[in-house]
Order: C-alpha cells, then sequence, then structure tokens
C-alpha cells in the first residue's frame, strides 16, 4: 500500500444530457470500481467519488430540442445514469451532481480564491454570436465546409473526417448548429487562466516526476506542452451554470471545465466533514480514472488550478484509457451507435458480472479496442460458462456427491507434489494479481485469475475423483479392478478427499480474486459456501485453509448461463436498425426536399361552448412502458396535480419509452375512459404532426402538473 495512508478515487463526471454506454463503462467506471474493490478489500482508507456533470452547452441544447428545462434535463439523466451505474455493481461512496447548492458554493469560492490573488486575466474579446438564437457559441456549436478535406459537417474545433483541429475562423460557409444562422463576431469579456505561466511546474511535476504514467497520457501531455501552452477562458456566456461571483458579470458562468473537476471536491465533502484529510493531506493517493479526451483537463488544466488555488494533494495518477469501438465503428451517442447500459440490463437480467468481464478482458488499455456481440458471446461460453464457472461446479457437485456435502479432509500422508504445486499456485496467483492492480493492468490481472482457474481444471481432470469413485463403487461390490483391490478402498477415498479439499480451497480463493472483478459472481460462490463477506478480504487471498474441514456446504447453482446464438442474433438486429436509421437520415440530408404536404383543412366551426367542454390540463409522464404485442402503443403513467393517471397512447414508433419520463404534455383528462389492449386509458395526450413526425404540445415553461389549458 506504499506510503500513503488514505485513497481518494475519482471516476470521470458523465454528462447529464443522456444515458451511459459500454464505451463510458470500459473507459473508466469499471476500471475504477476493479481497483476501489481491491483498495477496500485491502481494508484501505479509500472514498470513491463520482457524480454527474450538469452544467455547459450540451445541457442548454438538449432541453432546447426537447422543449424542456434544462433543470429538467439534468434531473431526468441523473436518476437514469445513477441507476444504470447502480445496477451493474458500480460501487461509489457518494454519486452527486454539479447542481446541487454545496457545488456551486465550492466552485464559487474556489473562483474566488484564484480571481483575490490576482491568478486570472480579464480580457475583452470577439467571439461568435448566434443573432436568432440570441446565445453565444461554443467551437462544437459552429459547422462548415473544413478547409482541408472538403467534409462540409465540420464542426468548429475539429474535422472527424480528417482529424485535422480547426478553429471557427477556418471553416467554410460556418453556420449554427442551433439556428443554422450564420453567426456574427460580438465582443465580450471573460477571465483568464495563463496556463503558460504553469509550464515551468507542469515540466518538473508532469513530465519530469511521473514517467511511471501510461504512455497514452504521459505522450498526450508531453505534445501539449511540447506545443505552449496559452491563456484559457475559464468563463463563458451563459444562463445555466455556476454564475461568476463577481458584481459586473451577469450572464456570465464558470467554464465547465473549470466547474465540473471541482465535483470531486464538492462530492466529497458532502459525503464526509473530514474531506479536506482526502484532498489536502501529502499522505493522500489521489487516482483520477478517465477516458482518453479527458487527459489534458485532468493532468494539465485541473493540477494548474489546484497549484494555483494551494492546499491541495495532486493525483499521483491518471489512468486513462483509449475508445471503445461497436462492431468495428466509433461509439456514437448521436447516431444511436452504442449498447446503453440501461438496455442491456433490461435484455441479460442478472448477468452484470458477464458484461465487465468482457469488457475488462478486452479494455482498451493501451489502444483502441472492439466490442462485438460475437466476441460477448464467446467469452461468456468459452471463458465465464466453460472455465470459471465449469471449474467451480464441478468442485460443488462432487463434493456433494462424493464428500457427504462437506469439506472433506487433507490427508497429509498421501498429499503429494502435483498436490503441493497447485496449493502453490494460490499465492502466486495473488501475488501477480496484486502486482497487476497496483500497476492499473486489470485485464492482465483478470487473466491471472482465469488462468488459476484454469489450472484448476487441468488438476481435476489429471486427478479424476469421479473415476476413483467408480473404482471404489465396484470394489465394493465385490468385483475385480484392473487397476486397485479391495486393500486400496482407503486410499482411493483419500485420493478423493484431497483433491475435492484442494479444489474447495481453490474455490474459495477465486471468490476472493474475482471479488473486484465480478462481485455478484463472488457473493453467489460466498453463498455456496456459506462464509461471510468478511472471507473477501485481500488477506485471505493465497491461504489453503478458508473452509474448514467437515463444514457443510450449500446446493451448487450456475454461475453463469449459456449465452444462445438467438440472444445474440436479436442485439445485433437492433443495431442493424440503428445502422438503418442512421443511413436513411444521411440519405435524406442530401436527398432533394419533398414538396412539404400541405396542412390539412378546416374542420367544420364550432361554438365556444363546444370548446368548453374541453378540460385540457398539462401533465407530466412519470412512467412510460411498450405495450405488450402493440408495436404503436405505450403505457403511460401521468401526473396531473390532483392524481396519476393511466394513459395508453399509440406513440411508440415515434418515441422510447425512457426519452419521455418527465416530459410535460397536454391531456384530455374529462375524455371518457376506453380500453385499448386490456388497459383502461383515462384520458388523451394531444400531439402535433408534422409530415408524419409527432411533437407533443407542452408549454413553453415547465409549469405545475394539472395547471389547465384555456
Amino acid at each position: 500500500m506504499g506510503k500513503f495512508n488514505r485513497y481518494l478515487i475519482t471516476a470521470a463526471l458523465p454528462y447529464a444530457n443522456g444515458p451511459v454506454h459500454i464505451g463510458h463503462l470500459a473507459g473508466c467506471y469499471i476500471p475504477a470500481d476493479i481497483y476501489v474493490r481491491y483498495l477496500r478489500a485491502k481494508k484501505a482508507d479509500v472514498k470513491f467519488v463520482c457524480g454527474t456533470d450538469e452544467h455547459g452547452v450540451p445541457i442548454t441544447i438538449k432541453a432546447m430540442k426537447e422543449g424542456i428545462t434544462p433543470q429538467d434535463v439534468v434531473d431526468k439523466y441523473h436518476k437514469v445514469i445513477g441507476d444504470s451505474f447502480a445496477a451493474m455493481g458500480i460501487s461509489f461512496d457518494i454519486f452527486s451532481r454539479t447542481s446541487n447548492k454545496i457545488h456551486h458554493e465550492t466552485a464559487a469560492e474556489f473562483f474566488l480564491k484564484m480571481y483575490n490573488d490576482g491568478l486570472f486575466e480579464e480580457k475583452e474579446s470577439e467571439q461568435y454570436y448566434d443573432p436568432k438564437a440570441n446565445m453565444f457559441l461554443a467551437d462544437r456549436y459552429i459547422i462548415g465546409t473544413c478547409p482541408h478535406c472538403g467534409n462540409d459537417k465540420a464542426y468548429g474545433d475539429q474535422c472527424e473526417k480528417c482529424g485535422n483541429s480547426l478553429s471557427p475562423d477556418e471553416l467554410i460557409n460556418p453556420h449554427s448548429a442551433l439556428s443554422n444562422a450564420v453567426p456574427v463576431k460580438k465582443k465580450t469579456k471573460h477571465w483568464y487562466m495563463p496556463l503558460q505561466n504553469y509550464e515551468p511546474w507542469l515540466n518538473e511535476w508532469l513530465l519530469e516526476g511521473h514517467k511511471e504514467w501510461k504512455n497514452n497520457v504521459y505522450g498526450q501531455c508531453k505534445s501539449w506542452l511540447d506545443s505552449g501552452l496559452h491563456p484559457r477562458a475559464m468563463t463563458r456566456d451563459s444562463n445555466w451554470g455556476i454564475k461568476v461571483p463577481l458584481p459586473d458579470a451577469e450572464g456570465k458562468v464558470l467554464y465547465v471545465w473549470f466547474d465540473a473537476p471541482i465535483g470531486y471536491i464538492s462530492a466529497t465533502k458532502e459525503l464526509t466533514e473530514n474531506w479536506a484529510d482526502y484532498w489536502c493531506k501529502e499522505d493522500t493517493k489521489l487516482v483520477h480514472f478517465i477516458g482518453k479526451d479527458n487527459i489534458v483537463f485532468h493532468c494539465i488544466i485541473f493540477p494548474s488550478m489546484l497549484k494555483a488555488h494551494g492546499g491541495y494533494v495532486l493525483p499521483d495518477n491518471v489512468p486513462a484509457n483509449e475508445f471503445l469501438n461497436l462492431e468495428g465503428d466509433k461509439i456514437s451517442t448521436s447516431r444511436n451507435w452504442a449498447v446503453w447500459v440501461n438496455d442491456y440490463i433490461c435484455d441479460f437480467p442478472d448477468q452484470q458480472d458477464v458484461l465487465r468481464y468482457v469488457l475488462t478482458a478486452t479494455a482498451p488499455e493501451t489502444k483502441d479496442n472492439d466490442f462485438t456481440w460475437k466476441d460477448f458471446q464467446d467469452r461468456n461460453n468459452s471463458e465465464l460458462v466453460a472455465n470459471l464457472g465449469n471449474f467451480v461446479n464441478r468442485t460443488m457437485v462432487l463434493m456433494h456427491k462424493l464428500c457427504g456435502g462437506k469439506v472433506p479432509q487433507l490427508h497429509a500422508d498421501l498429499v503429494n507434489d502435483e498436490d503441493r504445486l497447485m496449493i502453490s499456485e494460490f499465492a502466486a496467483a495473488k501475488e501477480k494479481v496484486e502486482n497487476a492492480l497496483e500497476a492499473y493492468k486489470f485485464r492482465e490481472a483478470l487473466s491471472e485469475i482465469m488462468a488459476l482457474s484454469s489450472k484448476g481444471n487441468q488438476y481435476m481432470q489429471r486427478n479424476e475423483p469421479w473415476i476413483l469413485a467408480k473404482a471404489i463403487e465396484k470394489l465394493n461390490k465385490g468385483e475385480a479392478h484392473d487397476k486397485y483391490t479391495a486393500d486400496d478402498l482407503q486410499m482411493l477415498q483419500k485420493r478423493i478427499d484431497i483433491c475435492l479439499h484442494v479444489c474447495l480451497q481453490l474455490t474459495a480463493n477465486l471468490a476472493i480474486l474475482i471479488n473486484p472483478f465480478l462481485p455478484f459472481t463472488a457473493k453467489k460462490m460466498l453463498h455456496m459456501m456459506k462464509v461471510v463477506e468478511r472471507m473477501l478480504d485481500w488477506e485471505n487471498a493465497g491461504s489453503a485453509k478458508l473452509l474448514s474441514v467437515g463444514y457443510s456446504l450449500r446446493e451448487p447453482e450456475l454461475l453463469f448461463k449459456k449465452i444462445e446464438d438467438e440472444t445474440i442474433a436479436a442485439q445485433l438486429a437492433k443495431l442493424a436498425d440503428s445502422k438503418k436509421a442512421i443511413e436513411t437520415a444521411a440519405a435524406a440530408a442530401v436527398a432533394p426536399k419533398a414538396e412539404e404536404k400541405p396542412a390539412a383543412p378546416a374542420k367544420p366551426e364550432i361554438q365556444y361552448d363546444d370548446f368548453a367542454k374541453l378540460d385540457l390540463r398539462v401533465g407530466t409522464i412519470l412512467q412510460a412502458e411498450k405495450v405488450e404485442k402493440a408495436d404503436k402503443l405505450l403505457k403511460l403513467l401521468v401526473d396531473i396535480g390532483t392524481e396519476q393517471r393511466t394513459v395508453v397512447s399509440g406513440i411508440a414508433m415515434h418515441f422510447k419509452p425512457e426519452e419521455i419520463i418527465g416530459k410535460q404534455v397536454t391531456l384530455v383528462a374529462n375524455l371518457a375512459p376506453r380500453k385499448m389492449r386490456g388497459i383502461e386509458s383515462q384520458g388523451m395526450i394531444l400531439m402535433a404532426e408534422d409530415n408524419g413526425k409527432l411533437v407533443f404540445v407542452n408549454p413553453a415553461e415547465a409549469v405545475q402538473p394539472g395547471s389547465g389549458v384555456s
């Protein structure tokens, strides 16, 4: 455990504008969780903090597109993301959010301390402004033609087709991604952190002091420092975010990459009153788990902020992973080319550890890697089922069948070199796994555990206790055996006992070693062995005396189940549908616009009294789910203030259930109930139809559920 007395582990704050996918898990959350579970097993003083990043332009864009407030967006996705992490066993000590009051106060105080110390430069500059949307534009929200390759969908910071970094000034025919308007330059004032002043210190602290960091991290940081650092604005023009705590800063908020990493500090404050022990004492080891797109912010900008502020520990390591691709293509949330964690949990119930295993075994630790459903199936069936699951199941089944369901003796008089070699592998594997974990080589650590399980299978296969049992059965019947005689009966049973004793002790060791990686599996193994969770303490690994002789164990249960071809075919079909939708959208973008469908003619005139009979109310969708055997129907639970109504609506072809939770709608509240697919629908949702696309009719701003519409 080295010189450190406590550990503070952070995982990158996910952006609260959508659910998380397997690329997020592989990038930092599963590696961080493995490391934290390992530290806890070693009884280290460790805090694992995370939360949702809830400020910045993408949040406001999402809110504009959905016709809701930014707060509605972050409230919705904080829960979706938090639930997904919890379901996958990501064991945060706290999962906070940057919209919390304690974070606003902490970030504002941090900025003010640096401001009062004279560490910012105040500058006025011209920045791009959308005159139609009435807002300044981040570079990412300016689109135009790349001057290098001609891609007409290049962003103001990068062309994703040719990979060149860009500035908005370089784009040909730039336009706003929000309104399609041509952006104009407009003067604005901001506060800049002069990062160039920290170059000498960064060269010494990072390049000279942390050569042990992963090559991808060290290399990217060196490239930035070699190119020279420049002042970077720490504020932005926006109404959504943490207000700049200065009197002349109306309409300005803290830059999200100034605000977000401070979220680690505010989350720790929220977690414990002793937060300063973890942030301000030099014997704390601070480790940031991130993806490679966050390297610069966590290794250059945030450490410079901590150094400038003073009084904080600096990261000891930042083990960033590369990107995970999906079926040979880059994961893209905008193109829906992803495996969403909440979808996986629904499609593969009680199989969280399978995904944890595959994402660790194929982790992009040193280079981008590819997730395929075929590899997922193969690794489950040939590694988890046929290796680890097979060994544990055979051991437990044979122990019940040949040893009366109790841990047999290790008869010292008949223990041989092969038995001793197998037992010695326990401690050897522990050391290898430990060394790999300390070096953040999680894929290697997992491989060592699976190799130990494989050795257990081989050991059992060579000793063949089931063959020895058949020999005993034959001799007890008085039948002749070609290899053994009646004098060998005692020896044969002892050899069975020794083999299964060693295999049971190995099973206990595997539970300890696998726990950081596959916690749900380790829990099942504890249940079968009838032992308490304390057995998973790391100090117990390597021991050959974990299960007492004569101790009764429970009946075996399968740790893993085979994944059939049909299951994988369904997942591939889902991806194929996504790809088809992407191609259709791309074709529509370049095809000549079809003539717009004329609006339907007005219906016959009605009297005011007819209209007055309608009771129209604003409701908020609390729950949404598909109706079985009805492709077009969603079952909704809508809050209309005075009560919650069940409404069946034919919108399933247009909206995913998880996308509309929290959405405000207009409900015809006094429509007579009607049964649809056996469900009583208590109202009707009003929708607008635009050339076949359905759009909710809802208030421009959030209102109280039950508000009347007149």
